[in-house]
């Protein structure tokens, strides 16, 4: 037995990271029958520990209970704690959310390795358990999946081991201190140790035993690892298959060797002569096989058989197997043979009320929405997740990038400066020991998952010889796959760190000027479209390189799910919480909401874009046919419904559905038989591939891709006027136009519109007037918008009334307001109302432009109607919002919703619910009264239909702070501008989306009653 005496002072030792530790192994099950291995059987040979826990919580390690591990301790009368979980998020401590700065940054004046010791958190934890009946006699050990960030651990008052290293399993032998009855497991979790400075990941700090907690034993003979090399021949036909087995306890007489395709059938077989080592390596000949891709992701089932020196089968293996070769040919990045693209995204691993311990339940959601959304690749930001979250990816098909542990952004960058005077690991080599132990431990778990086509030496850590080390075991230990890392691009004296270009938020401009200066790697975008908020916006122009350079191969979105965590106000109604709300500081505040998923597992608005960007198949419709561009590696279109749907004005008068093969990476032209449509109006012609069966991850007639072709007949005559009569009268301050059931006044000193009274019921709640400014989004912060065009905030509250026209034509009446704006005495804008004679009422603004003034976020005419109109039908480009450069996704169609829709859950209020190529939206009540709001197709407009003010939201930095509903606010825009994403920081929104201030504008449109 190990008399090893613990000591806190490890903690602050960048020598001691793993005591008593087991080495890193594979992943894989294991069995004592071949019948429960073919089941798929849940371990016998596990005993799960998850569950209630013992526990008490100290602030620093002095407060700790130093003698709770010792077997007569009583704890008792301690509280409980939910394993797995985070300590945080259970009633003790605080989370705390930073980005790049160290969570103790100016509290503590500390260097690397030391650690805080006035606030280092720790956990005491206690589980009492038996021995199952199964494993009395055997070894007996203790598997922990993830403890952050560092634990000692007891059984029975003797000391266990020592650990760290929070993403990565953590397992010991308790075979020497175990008692009859029950047993007492002791372990004592610290939020900080050496291992917090290589963990300074974008991410909330927690701390605690996160992941699953089981003992375990081993059959008399056991594969204690499993490296599987399953490999294609030059033509990626046919397979190879190599396993290299570490045994453990006694020697074999046999191990055996059986491949099992899809279907069951066996294809292969080896069996082992006896041997005196414990290392042993079986291959077969697979012949033909269907190759393992994120589109194809066809798995064969490895069974290896363990016999020992009697001859009785004492274990079994299953383990997948996906035959693929992934390599460089010519500077680019192929699978099986093809140019492979990467339409990936970062994803954390987090739950809104478990923080980053997750379930199955939220890892089968995630992957189904990747797929359902043409994700086909993840870059495990920044850690290496759950061994579940990996078998999963091999099932339905998910290309990864395989993060180890490692992050010291704040070591070398402050404030966004490089300044790496401090920076670890660099080229310390007393570091090189426990970042490699980090490496190590990922490649040794994860290196059978055949999605994982690359492995990341980690995140934002500068460069130097340590991470350059680590590239190159990565290479020696695994060939068969590359290697990345992105911060070379910060010193390139160790480029050779990453067998790939790799750039975090490059504009599409610099990643044209890399790929045409004779580059002499392949790039990716490790982290792209900085979705914060509302944004995504420009993400084409990026997805528009993948055909355009053969050697730009897609990119990783940042990132996939805001990381906000559920908290309660003080009148005890819940909210999402971000940086700062639990009283953390230091603190980033909300930089934490960047995902195309919402915290609570419901797609963003922005996935509408990202789906249509990332699909493999191109539909361009035209009025003659469809052009398909199929840019799957492998798979061809057969296993689709091609659907064809034709719309007049937005009714659907035409439907069709019929079969389309058009093989991988081709093209193809197919005219469609569409009928003879001639009436003059807007068309709009659908076309959509639905799967023919179901899947693991979406149902039969799911749509996958989509194309869209609008267009004109023309030949409709202008429509004319209504007949009827107009009372106008004209008072000192008022103008009135009265029609036989209905009323419009005007009002000289308010210089508005004022009333829309139709049978009795009034329209306008608060009366329209120019708005120059909206919510600004987190981009909009991140690149200064409020300082750089706040002067339109003030324009938008502070206009002048200058002139008030009427011009009285026969069955109509116009009102015409000209205004001065207090940003320029140059600047004009007029709002011109036409009221006809069935109480319609045309609306006309025009924006003069002066020289000199920043650039407009919208030009748009805003008005209040009684918040009892909130429904709303569209005949407009959605379903979901969106913005001039982020309406790819969109689609001309009529949906309906609410106003309150229309409020997005982004988690700080800011501009959402936009929708562009407005025709007509109508906004009524339950009884369907209310009005309607027109636009002619040629010049259709912009509309934003919502509770609340652009001010109100402006104003409020969670949706509770937003005021009670009162209104229906309508903002009708001529044109607004783009949303951008290209970063959250400083990126403007592209030239071609912006508004400049000295063009003139002008927009049109018609109010009519329902």
């Amino acid at each position: 037995m190990n008399r090893i005496k613990p000591n806190i002072s490890w903690l602050a030792d960048v020598s001691i990271f793993a005591v008593n530790r087991l080495p890193a192994h594979s992943d894989h099950r294991y069995y004592e029958s071949l019948e429960e291995a073919e089941a798929s059987a849940p371990m016998a040979l596990r005993h799960d520990l998850n569950g209630s826990w013992k526990f008490s919580y100290s602030v620093k390690p002095a407060d700790r209970p130093e003698r709770f591990h010792q077997a007569d301790y009583d704890c008792d009368s301690w509280r409980d704690i939910e394993v797995p979980g985070h300590i945080q998020l259970q009633g003790y401590g605080k989370p705390q959310y930073v980005n790049t700065m160290y969570p103790w940054d100016g509290h503590n004046d500390i260097r690397p390795p030391a650690i805080p010791e006035d606030h280092n958190p720790v956990g005491s934890y206690v589980k009492y358990f038996k021995v199952p009946d199964n494993m009395q006699g055997k070894p007996v050990y203790v598997s922990f999946q993830g403890v952050e960030s560092a634990f000692f651990l007891w059984l029975n008052g003797e000391f266990v081991g020592y650990s760290e290293d929070s993403f990565t399993p953590a397992e010991f032998d308790l075979t020497p201190y175990l008692r009859e009855g029950e047993n007492k497991l002791a372990v004592e979790v610290y939020q900080r140790s050496t291992g917090s400075w290589l963990e300074d990941q974008d991410f909330w700090r927690f701390s605690g035993i996160f992941r699953d907690v089981y003992l375990y034993t081993v059959p008399s003979v056991h594969v204690r690892d499993l490296f599987v090399h399953a490999e294609l021949d030059k033509a990626y036909s046919n397979g190879s298959l190599r396993a290299d087995l570490k045994l453990a306890g006694q020697l074999p007489s046999s191990v055996k060797l059986e491949l099992k395709d899809a279907e069951g059938q066996t294809i292969a077989a080896a069996a082992s002569e006896p041997s005196g080592s414990d290392t042993l390596s079986l291959s077969v000949d697979a012949g033909k096989v269907k190759p393992w891709s994120a589109e194809k992701p066809y798995l064969y089932t490895l069974y290896i058989t363990v016999y020992d020196q009697a001859g009785k089968l004492v274990e079994a293996v299953p383990q997948m197997v996906g035959f693929r070769k992934f390599e460089m040919i010519n500077k680019i990045m192929h699978l099986n043979g093809k140019r492979i693209v990467f339409k990936g995204v970062n994803r954390h691993e987090f739950n809104s009320r478990r923080g980053r311990a997750i379930t199955k339940e939220d890892m089968l959601w995630d992957i189904s929405t990747l797929k359902r959304n043409n994700l086909n690749a993840v870059r495990t930001s920044h850690y290496p997740n759950q061994s579940y979250w990996y078998e999963l990816c091999d099932i339905y098909g998910i290309y990864v990038i395989d993060e180890m542990n490692l992050e010291t952004h704040g070591s070398w960058q402050k404030m966004g400066a490089v300044e790496p005077s401090w920076n670890i690991p660099a080229n310390k080599p007393e570091w090189q020991p426990i970042v490699m132990d980090r490496a190590i431990s990922m490649v040794e778990r994860d290196k059978n998952h055949p999605s994982i086509l690359i492995w990341s030496v980690g995140n934002e850590a500068y460069a130097g010889e340590v991470l350059l080390n680590v590239s190159n075991y990565f290479r020696e230990t695994d060939p068969s796959r590359l290697v990345h890392y992105e911060g070379v691009f910060h010193n390139r004296k160790y480029n050779d760190t990453s067998d790939m270009e790799s750039r975090m938020y490059a504009k599409p401009a610099d990643i044209e000027e890399y790929l045409n200066d004779n580059p002499q790697k392949p790039y990716i975008s490790c982290e792209y479209m900085h979705a914060m908020g509302n944004s995504v916006g420009g993400m084409h122009k990026y997805t528009e390189l993948e055909q355009k350079y053969a050697m730009y191969q897609g990119g990783f979105i940042w990132d996939y799910i805001d990381q906000v965590i559920v908290k309660k106000d003080r009148y005890g109604k819940e909210f999402l919480a971000y940086g700062g709300d639990f009283g953390d500081r230091a603190t980033d505040y909300n930089f934490c909401t960047n995902g195309i998923v919402y915290a609570d597992r419901k797609e963003s608005p922005k996935m509408q874009e990202v789906k249509f960007l990332y699909q493999n198949i191109k539909l361009i419709p035209d009025r003659q046919g469809l052009k398909v561009i199929n840019e799957n590696l492998f798979e061809g279109t057969d296993v689709y419904d091609l659907v064809i749907v034709l719309h007049y004005e937005g009714k659907e008068i035409f439907r069709s559905s019929t079969d389309i093969d058009v093989a991988a990476q081709s093209e193809a032209y197919m005219p469609l038989a569409l009928p003879a449509a001639d009436e003059p109006g807007e068309y709009a012609l659908h076309v959509s591939l639905h799967l023919k069966e179901g899947n693991l991850w979406a149902a039969s007639g799911y749509e996958i891709s989509f194309g869209q072709y609008v267009y004109q007949i023309e030949g409709r005559a202008a429509s004319a006027k209504p007949d009827g009569t107009l009372r106008v009268v004209e008072g000192d301050v008022n103008i009135g136009v009265h029609g036989r059931d209905f009323s419009v006044m005007f009002s000289k000193q308010a210089g508005t519109l004022i009333s829309l009274n139709y049978a009795g019921r009034e329209m306008i709640a608060i009366p329209p007037a120019p708005l120059f400014w909206r919510a600004t989004t987190d981009n909009d912060k991140g690149f200064s918008l409020g300082f750089d065009s706040g002067a339109w905030f003030a324009a938008s509250l502070t206009r002048k009334c200058v002139g008030v026209e009427l011009e009285e034509q026969a069955g109509s009446a116009t009102v015409t307001f000209r205004y001065k704006l207090s940003i320029s005495p140059d600047l004009l804008v007029t709002v011109a109302y036409t009221v006809l004679a069935d109480g319609s009422l045309n609306v006309k603004s025009r924006y003069g432009g002066a020289e000199g003034l920043p650039k407009l976020p919208i030009f748009a005419l805003s008005f209040k109607v009684p918040a009892d109109y909130c429904h709303l039908d569209w005949y407009a480009m959605g379903p979901e919002e969106n913005y001039i450069d982020r309406a790819f996704g969109a689609r001309l169609g009529v949906f309906k919703n609410n106003a309150a829709d229309n409020v997005s859950a982004y988690v700080v209020p800011q501009e959402s619910g936009n929708r562009t190529g407005v025709r007509r939206v109508s906004i009524t009540d339950d009884h369907d009264r209310g009005i309607r709001i027109t636009a002619p197709a040629a010049q259709p407009v912009e509309c934003n239909i919502s509770p609340y003010t652009a001010f109100e939201l402006e104003s409020a930095y969670h949706h509770y702070e937003l005021p009670s509903v009162h209104y229906t606010v309508v903002t009708v825009a001529g044109r607004q501008m783009g949303v951008g994403g290209d970063d959250s920081w400083g990126a403007p929104v592209h030239d071609e989306y912006l508004i400049q201030a000295g063009q003139e504008l002008s927009f049109e449109f018609i109010i009519h009653r329902l």
